[in-house]
């Protein structure tokens, strides 16, 4: 059985036919990591016996004439969020050994829908990065080109899906890492507005910032996962009880009577020329879909990056602050003291990202400090976040690249962390103003690397952006068309 392409909407409707079994989709899938991953390193554990026994359980479930959005369908889950049973590393040395003592929310819901978990996929450790090389179980490589980075920091959840290893994956954005690395490697990937989906057993990194979404080949695919995963959940507060739209009301075959945004900022210097010309020719296929494009302006955007990286070092040295090597994880093993103890476990348990941000979020945190760095640097959030409203006042949804540029090579930019932020220049201020926002797959440019189309809509309004997705794939004759767009 080739699952090199299939989606996940395929796979639902060829069990609901009895075209294959779950235990089929599932052999067939772990036979492709057993082939592949060794070169991706996109899983960082996957538990074959357990993906296959939940497989039968699916197929038996089918049998007996049961129901689930999601039975029998393989899922990949990436490394920072909770999972009973299975280990929960976020790809850090810190976390050794510790294992999930309950589901994450978003599992639960999966788990109840019917879903198989096929594997833990890798990441930048504790979500902190653009590339998935910050990870203590090594780097994952880009399947399009092994050469060149996935993104990050769900880079691991995005290669896993690109290279057809899950049908669909979970991934977390903070301040890009499923649209980043959806980007890179020519996937789907959806961040939902902040509140939209429970947070619930996803280890923190900024918690202002961070949110769950998923990663597939498809943007039908997207909008099912989303409609699985979101609603409000009474053990995250920061939830909001919204009506999730089905899989439907997100779906367009034309863009009439639609207004998109065209924000200058977004397409001054530095934006590389193969990128700039797949974003406008798909800008282009949205005006011969009937859509309205108009310019749009969002002027604090300058101060996003600055912002950003004020305001998630100085939430994740808090969040961080509970990985002590005292109640579990890793424990350095020589320390003569208490205060010992901490100073090893955490000098050598973190690596040297996750200790840069952890330092730098401190520092602003600090007496004497906190209002010139992260005063300052919300009330700059502030006006990002009124930028967007003023602007979704005059269209639907906004249109901009995802990245700055294609996939760049690996160690490419390990040395320089300022070029290496810069990769999430275009991603971030969703995440700064909590709207949701999308990487559509737009073309390849002449080395054959994926270039990604972002769709940012209001906060709570995902079926405007996976609408305008959905009719662009459908122009491009499917979730495969954007291969033979090349620039």
């Amino acid at each position: 059985m080739d699952v090199s392409s299939i989606t996940l909407g395929e796979a639902l409707t060829g069990l609901d036919r009895g075209d294959w079994s779950a235990e089929n989709l599932v052999s067939a899938l772990l036979d492709r990591i057993a082939a592949r991953d060794a070169m991706v390193n996109a899983f960082l554990n996957v538990d074959a016996e357990a993906a296959l026994a939940q497989a039968r359980a699916a197929d038996e479930q089918r049998a007996r004439g049961e129901t689930g959005r999601m039975l029998g369908v393989p899922v990949a889950i990436k490394d920072n969020l909770n999972v009973q049973g299975q280990t929960c590393t976020c790809a850090s040395r810190i976390l050794d050994g510790y294992r999930a003592p309950y589901d994450a929310t978003v599992v639960a819901r999966l788990r109840k829908e019917g879903a198989i978990f096929l594997g833990r996929t890798n990441m930048d450790e504790f979500a902190m990065g653009s590339s998935t090389e910050y990870s203590s179980r090594g780097p994952t490589r880009n399947p399009r080109n092994p050469d060149c980075v996935p993104g990050g920091s769900s880079g691991g959840s995005a290669a896993a899906v690109a290279d057809g290893m899950a049908l669909a994956a979970l991934g977390s954005d903070t301040g890009g890492s499923i649209r980043q690395p959806a980007a890179f490697c020519g996937c789907v990937g959806l961040k939902p507005s902040y509140g939209r989906v429970s947070r619930y057993g996803l280890t923190a990194f900024a918690s202002s910032l961070d949110q769950v979404g998923p990663l597939t080949r498809s943007v039908d695919d997207a909008a099912r996962l989303f409609g699985v995963l979101a609603g409000a959940d009474v053990r995250d507060a920061t939830t909001v009880d919204v009506a999730v739209p089905g899989p439907d009301a997100c779906r367009r075959e034309d863009l009439k009577g639609v207004a998109l945004g065209l924000p200058r900022e977004y397409f001054a210097e530095g934006l590389a020329p193969d990128v700039r010309a797949s974003v406008m020719a798909a800008v282009d296929a949205c005006r011969a879909l009937g859509a309205d494009v108009r310019e749009v302006s969002l002027p604090h955007t300058e101060y996003a990056m600055a912002a950003y990286y004020i305001v998630a070092p100085a939430e994740a040295s808090a969040n961080l602050a509970r990985f002590d090597g005292v109640r579990y994880g890793y424990r350095a093993p020589d320390a003569i003291s208490p205060l010992d103890m901490y100073c090893q476990t955490r000098s050598s348990g973190f690596g040297p990202e996750v200790k840069r941000r952890i330092m730098l979020g401190t520092y602003v945190l600090s007496s004497g400090y906190y209002d010139a760095y992260y005063l300052s640097a919300q009330k700059a959030r502030t006006l990002i976040r009124n930028d967007f409203i003023a602007a979704f006042r005059e269209c639907d949804a906004i249109l901009t690249p995802t990245t700055p540029t294609a996939a760049f090579r690996m160690g490419e930019k390990t040395d320089d962390p300022v070029q290496m932020y810069l990769a999430d220049i275009f991603t971030a201020t969703a995440n700064l103003a909590g709207i949701c926002a999308l990487s559509l797959p737009c073309g390849v440019n002449a080395d054959g690397l994926p270039l990604g189309l972002q769709a940012m809509g209001p906060a709570f309004k995902e079926e405007n952006i996976l609408g305008v997705a959905s009719a662009l794939e459908n122009a491009w004759g499917g979730p495969q068309g954007w291969m033979e767009r090349r620039v």
